[in-house]
């Protein structure tokens, strides 16, 4: 299972990455909405600030109701959208308008529109962010979910892979209790790549992160807007009942993983667990998703925990 890097600006890809937004980052105050005499200005205004990193100027640009689709909680994925929109305006771009008061930016070689109209109100023309906020959380929240759906199936693949390989010699063989192994040993699912040894279960997968911007530090970060927490134990309500995977401190019942999104709501809504036979449940855990799954220890899907539909697992690349 392949985990995504960068998509191809000229494909279909990239419509998901400018619907999403031009680029994601924090600020720190709201600005009164800048007005422009014509809506090419405000386009060239936005596309300026973009490419400076000017927090404050697109901001003031976008108006206050950017401020939560200005953030996904992912810097690397966050730069890396801001990189494809600019490498698909500089291709080609247009200012289109749909008629005497609504105008739209349309970018790249096959004309994808952001989702933002520029619209004329009080003898100027602003973004009208507002429009545009709903369809843009939709999409970075779909398009987020999916890659969590497949980083947590590779996950699965990686576990079984990794005790076929008992890269450790354990006895008897063992899965990762880590997904980074420690400096030195094959503890985890991902080690450094050595010549004329074979690689690391996910090491194809996070040679295409690290070449999209993530670096490997063991530190907790989102990883196209998610999280990922091992789980070294199931509950009364998970099939076969309550069990430790852990025996004699070595993970050898089983394994299991939990993905909650980063900033609920902004870089997904959905919560995912997944266990060693591969079926995967998901749940919306509300504004307390945060606490609620960086708490979890076991892997225990009760009713209100529904599986992943195969509609959703049959886009996956």
């Amino acid at each position: 299972m392949q985990i995504p890097g960068r998509d191809n600006p000229n494909g279909t890809n990239f419509r998901h990455l400018l619907l999403i937004t031009l680029m994601a980052m924090s600020v720190q105050s709201a600005l009164a909405q800048e007005k422009f005499n014509s809506p090419e200005k405000a386009a060239d205004k936005l596309v300026v600030a973009v490419r400076a990193g000017d927090e404050k100027g697109i901001l003031n640009i976008l108006g206050s109701d950017g401020k939560d689709i200005l953030l996904s909680g992912d810097k690397v994925a966050d730069a890396d959208i801001k990189a494809l929109f600019l490498t698909g305006y500089d291709l080609r771009h247009q200012v289109v308008k749909k008629d005497g008061n609504t105008a739209e930016l349309v970018v790249g070689q096959q004309d994808w529109p952001m989702p933002i109209p520029i619209v004329r109100k009080d003898n100027g023309w602003s973004f009208d962010t507002a429009a545009g906020r709903r369809e843009i959380l939709y999409r970075r929240i779909g398009r987020d979910e999916l890659r969590a759906i497949q980083a947590s199936l590779a996950y699965v693949d990686a576990q079984h892979d990794y005790i076929d390989m008992n890269p450790e010699n354990s006895d008897p063989p063992v899965y990762a209790r880590k997904i980074i192994s420690t400096e030195g040993k094959k503890d985890g699912l991902y080690w450094p790549a050595v010549a004329n040894e074979k690689q690391s279960p996910l090491g194809p997968a996070f040679a295409l992160a690290t070449a999209a911007g993530y670096r490997l530090t063991g530190e907790q970060t989102p990883f196209h807007g998610y999280y990922y927490k091992i789980l070294t134990a199931q509950g009364p309500k998970a099939p076969g009942g309550a069990a430790n995977y852990i025996v004699n401190d070595k993970m050898i019942g089983g394994f299991a993983l939990v993905a909650y999104p980063a900033i609920y709501g902004n870089s997904g809504v959905m919560t995912f667990v997944v266990n060693n036979d591969g079926i995967l449940y998901q749940k919306d855990l509300g504004k307390s998703t945060g606490s609620i799954a960086s708490d979890m220890t076991a892997f225990n899907p009760d009713e209100a925990w529904k599986k992943v539909p195969d509609s959703d697992l049959a886009v996956l690349p």
